[in-house]
């Protein structure tokens, strides 16, 4: 791949971004339930040499029942299906490191490896919300530092049981009657604050190694997170400023960890809004604005902000909102709704039609070429690696940024014309892992 051009990842949900998407008749609400419908998203993504097609998860219901549709599919099943009807576009799935264990999740990716050739990614998240507390035998939302403290131990002990299996392990000699060597599966024996496993993994080594590690928290504990552990980070900046300052801090940060530039790939989401001339892509813009339902839009946003929106008035501004050091949820998301009310000076009903789209990603509503032009900026500008792209609608959304758009950046240069590698770790520029055990073992032959 040339120094010059960028990834970009298709962040997918239902049918499409904005949260009014449903009622809108580019869009077909039923769609939801039909796995078909993913499997399209998968290939069109794929027609595009995307780097890869992203799922984001919840483990509640929350309030959105009424108004919205629901993530109804847990991802990691869902790119299964996926895997099987593609054969190159990645697929990354978020999963809890609060309300799972390393060995089932370990597990269930690993085999999302294996069933698609090496093509599998983790969304490393710590669970915000009091809902999915509920679900999981808590009162109230687990500490944001003790979430993140888990996390650290929780990846560490799932890297370490997908290394538990070399990647020569297998032997499979029929006439011999051997399997697998068993001096290249490794017990781990792993005895740490928060969790016992013995090991090693019931799933041999896959194709990558393990997944690509993926991680979006943009707090001061989510970069750290990430500077520690991710290979790529989605990540909500509104302007190119912010942008700039939020990759230059992440990048900064490697260095202490034996981390390279190249090491973390930073993707901020678009929310792209595509038409043949800027009149009608703003026009296509407010057709899902006008769609939004004001009290789901209030629950959402009092849920976010730490303050009961549902009775205030929609054209008067914010009440004054609480200090981040009292938010246990999503702290990097909070702040950047505060700052983008107080700094446009926005009533409730003029934030709420911002958020609809991409709940504080950038929105961007033009033509394909001035889409191209943005996205150019940020990357040739120090503020991407590449692109999160949040389609509003689906599979319209999609298919115009595939076929209007990566055409555009193809011939500038910018983006690849067609796949390099077979597996998502290739994708990003990123070779397959050797287990630390056979590092190990190098040592001691050597």
């Amino acid at each position: 791949m040339s120094p010059k051009q960028f990834h970009i990842n298709a962040f997918l949900m239902g049918v499409g971004h904005h949260e009014a998407a449903w009622r809108h008749p580019r869009t077909e609400a039923p769609a939801v339930l039909d796995v078909a419908h993913f499997q399209e998203l998968g290939r069109i993504a794929e027609r595009g040499k995307l780097d890869s097609v992203f799922f984001a998860d919840g483990l509640a219901v929350g309030p959105r029942i009424k108004r919205n549709t629901l993530a109804v599919f847990e991802p990691v099943t869902l790119l299964a299906a996926i895997a099987a009807a593609t054969s190159k576009v990645g697929l990354i799935a978020t999963a809890s490191t609060t309300y799972n264990e390393p060995f089932n999740l370990a597990r269930k990716f690993a085999s999302l490896d294996h069933i698609s050739g090496g093509r599998a990614g983790w969304n490393i998240v710590t669970s915000g919300s009091e809902e999915e507390a509920f679900n999981f035998g808590y009162d109230a939302i687990p500490e944001h530092a003790r979430r993140y403290e888990r996390a650290q131990e929780f990846v560490d002990l799932a890297v370490r049981l997908w290394d538990s299996w070399e990647s020569d392990a297998i032997v499979l000699d029929e006439e011999a009657g051997v399997f697998a060597d068993p001096d290249k599966v490794h017990t781990l024996d792993y005895d740490g604050p928060r969790f016992k496993v013995r090991g090693p993994l019931n799933s041999p080594r896959s194709p990558q190694g393990r997944p690509l590690l993926v991680q979006a928290g943009s707090s001061e504990a989510g970069k750290e997170f990430a500077a520690q552990y991710a290979e790529a980070v989605f990540t909500a900046q509104r302007t190119l400023e912010e942008g700039q300052a939020f990759y230059r801090d992440l990048k900064s940060r490697l260095p202490k960890y034996g981390r390279s530039a190249d090491d973390l790939k930073v993707l901020p989401g678009l929310v792209p809004y595509i038409a043949d001339t800027e009149a009608q892509a703003n026009a296509l813009e407010q057709e899902f604005t006008d769609l939004i339902s004001p009290d789901y839009a209030l629950s959402q946003l009092s849920r976010l902000l730490g303050v009961d929106l549902t009775q205030h008035a929609l054209d008067a501004p914010l009440p004054p909102l609480p200090s981040v050091t009292e938010i246990e949820g999503g702290k990097s998301r909070f702040l950047l709704v505060k700052e983008l009310a107080e700094t446009e000076n926005l009533t409730v009903r003029q934030l709420i039609g911002k958020l609809g789209g991409g709940r504080g990603h950038r929105s961007f509503a033009g033509t394909p070429a001035q889409i191209a032009d943005e996205l150019q900026a940020w990357f040739e500008g120090g503020a991407a690696d590449g692109f999160n792209i949040m389609p509003p609608f689906l599979p319209g959304g999609l298919e115009d940024f595939v076929d209007k758009v990566v055409p555009i950046l193809q011939e500038r240069g910018l983006f690849r014309a067609d796949y390099e590698s077979d597996t998502l770790r290739g994708h990003y520029g990123l070779g397959p892992v050797e287990s630390q055990f056979a590092a190990v073992r190098t040592e001691v032959s050597a």
